[in-house]
């Protein structure tokens, strides 16, 4: 354990906002900086000002951040500009934000095909632009563009560009893998290279990867291990191409692993998870459930052997404790699972058991036929929970669905646009009496959906407020000379944010899907301690 400073240095709203279909606005910023402040990142890069007219707004609207520095990102002078004539660097000065990193070129292919300028000048433009920076803003910073690139065809020329920014006052020198394509072990000797043959201490050097290996995490750890002492990325990996360094990786492998002081304090070490999950949301795409340390996978346990050692202690399948980072372990159930997962389960949701009573084995039973018929209850705690309660008696007949079809019409309307509308007709039985619900949607399943509501919402208002948030339907391969066998998987929420996960399996697609939106329905009254109607 090192104890050294390590800074940190998130580019989400620059190069984040580069990578393909993400397109941030200006309140996206606003919250994703906070969100960043308020984990104790060191720098906040906001984006170019000047470049277009959401960095604009963005930057005339920048939130004060109490723990990072906000960072405008730029380029240097033009050439045959000076520094006090240059429109963009002028943007930069006049920005709110308290330092200023830019960018150049080091590689001599680029200075001399990309600028098509003496590679003398462009050193020039190099040195003027970070003392010009420096001056104004108090802290400069400077991206060596194509370092490593540079360095493998000319380490001389390279080397002149980066000691050119540090000597004209950059306080970080970052040295960029902007192609992506340099592997750990070259990271490694070049970055003590520049430490021991070109004179720059690493507490004044940085690394900024990207992922087009697979590498761009450990090429970080890599150039830190070797002496950089400020480390750049985004969050969740976000990036041009294959993306950038995934600083929620990163993070805790520097505190956890390597015993660094990143600036975060432990307490605030399990914002981890919450951010990530945040972060995806607001991009409207669902989270990677395998991503190391934040995934709803990543503590998870399924086999037998794994969980029943995890049982006696979770080290031995468990690399750090899932609270340090926000998350939780997760025993799965399936075909592989044995008595430990099914105590495990049980226990999380509350029951005790005595391991020696013999339901269990009659629900591991269970649990495995229903796997061999494609119900991967893994992903479906909710539907887990219900058919382990159901086996033990304890939920109760809220409702029984009677019948249900579903008829869709395409057609045009009296304004001659095509539409096409799903009507669902539902016989539900509450109690003693049964109730006929007719109701129109823009699918089948919203339809089945809103018709089964009319129903139900007026004798259980516990329903009221729960939403369909995610729908899913993955073919499983057929069996036994039968078609293709859809499995559905819904997800709803309630209006406090709540979750829950239901399936359903048939060889028909609405019929699953109506399984699993009756089970959303039962489990939303049975945690709600709802009263069956008699």
């Amino acid at each position: 354990m090192t104890g050294e400073r390590i800074h940190l240095y998130d580019t989400t709203l620059r190069d984040g906002a580069q990578t393909q279909d993400v397109d941030f606005s200006v309140a996206d910023k606003i919250a994703i900086a906070r969100d960043l402040d308020r984990l104790g990142i060191d720098y906040v890069e906001g984006g170019w000002p000047g470049a277009n007219p959401t960095d604009d707004q963005f930057f005339a609207e920048a939130p004060d951040l109490a723990r990072s520095t906000f960072t405008a990102f730029g380029m240097t002078r033009r050439p045959g500009r000076s520094t006090a004539n240059d429109p963009q660097l002028a943007a930069l000065i006049q920005s709110k934000a308290r330092a200023v990193c830019i960018v150049g070129k080091t590689w001599d292919f680029h200075v001399d095909v990309a600028l098509a300028i003496p590679r003398e000048e462009n050193i020039e433009l190099i040195a003027d632009s970070i003392a010009a920076l420096k001056a104004a803003k108090g802290e400069a910073l400077f991206d060596a563009e194509h370092f490593f690139d540079g360095y493998k065809r000319n380490p001389a020329y390279t080397a002149s560009c980066i000691k050119a920014a540090y000597e004209a006052g950059a306080r970080w020198v970052v040295l960029c893998d902007t192609n992506g394509g340099t592997l750990p072990h070259e990271i490694d000797a070049i970055v003590r290279q520049v430490i021991d043959e070109h004179g720059i201490p690493g507490d004044r050097l940085g690394i900024h990867c990207h992922n087009d290996t697979e590498n761009a995490v450990a090429n970080s750890l890599a150039a830190v291990r070797a002496g950089v002492r400020m480390v750049q990325g985004t969050i969740n990996g976000l990036g041009e191409r294959c993306g950038n360094a995934n600083l929620v990786s990163l993070i805790p492998s520097l505190m956890l692993k390597m015993g660094y002081d990143v600036g975060i304090k432990p307490a605030d070490l399990p914002l981890l998870t919450e951010i990530s999950r945040k972060f995806d949301e607001r991009l409207n795409r669902a989270p990677n459930r395998h991503a190391p340390y934040v995934g709803a996978s990543a503590f998870a346990h399924k086999g037998g052997l794994h969980v029943s050692a995890v049982e006696k202690d979770p080290s031995s399948y468990e690399h750090v404790e899932p609270e340090a980072v926000g998350n939780r372990r997760q025993i799965v159930m399936s075909d592989q699972a044995g008595r430990a997962n099914v105590i495990a389960r049980l226990r999380e949701m509350g029951m005790a058991v005595d391991p020696k009573d013999e339901r269990l084995n009659r629900l591991l039973d269970v649990v495995k036929q229903r796997d061999t018929e494609g119900y991967a209850y893994d992903t479906a705690e909710a539907s887990f929970e219900l058919l382990v309660r159901r086996e033990l008696g304890e939920v109760p007949d809220y409702f029984t669905l009677k019948r249900f079809h579903v008829t869709d019409e395409r057609r045009y309307n009296a304004k001659g646009e095509l539409v096409v509308e799903s009507e669902a007709v539902v016989r539900v039985k509450i109690g003693g009496k049964e109730y006929h619900e007719v109701a129109s949607g823009n699918g089948p399943v919203n339809a089945l959906d809103t018709a089964m509501r009319k129903a139900l919402e007026p004798l259980y208002p516990l329903l009221d407020g729960v939403k369909l948030s995610d729908y899913r339907v993955r073919i499983l391969a057929a069996k036994d000379g039968t078609g293709a066998m859809p499995r559905v998987l819904i997800r709803s929420r309630n209006g406090d944010g709540q979750e829950w996960s239901t399936l359903g399996v048939s060889t028909n697609i609405i019929e699953a899907s109506m399984e699993a939106l009756v089970d959303s329905y039962t489990f939303k009254l049975f945690k709600g301690g709802a009263t069956p109607r008699s």
